[in-house]
């Protein structure tokens, strides 16, 4: 899994890539968006454009961020570009009921800026 990181209009996106699952992949989730919190972000967009599946450690580690950004004042984490899969995933486990989800970055950007 690969991780990457940029600031879009305030808004820090965390770009994932490859499949976020028990090890490195959710432990790379977690410390890419420990790290934005860390550096002051406050709305964070997770793109997942380029994911090919994820576990439930995955599902755990984005519930973390929703738990740790619910408790910042104007604090916000949000989703963007789900593949089928693991929309399907999210909406089954329904923890995509506390997200914000966009079909585009753009859209994203121009709802959370």
């Amino acid at each position: 899994m690969n991780v990457s990181t940029r600031i879009r209009e305030g808004i820090t996106i965390i770009d994932l890539q490859g499949k976020i699952g028990i090890g490195k992949g959710d432990i790379a989730l977690r410390d890419a968006f420990d790290q934005a919190v860390e550096a002051g972000a406050r709305k964070v967009l997770f793109n997942f454009e380029k994911v090919k599946s994820m576990d439930s450690s995955g599902m755990a580690e984005l519930g973390a961020a929703y738990r740790k950004m619910d408790e910042i004042d104007g604090g916000t984490v949000s989703l963007v570009n789900l593949p089928t899969n693991v929309g399907e995933i999210l909406r089954m486990t329904q923890i995509i009921t506390v997200f914000d989800v966009y079909e585009t970055e753009d859209e994203a950007v121009g709802e959370m800026a």
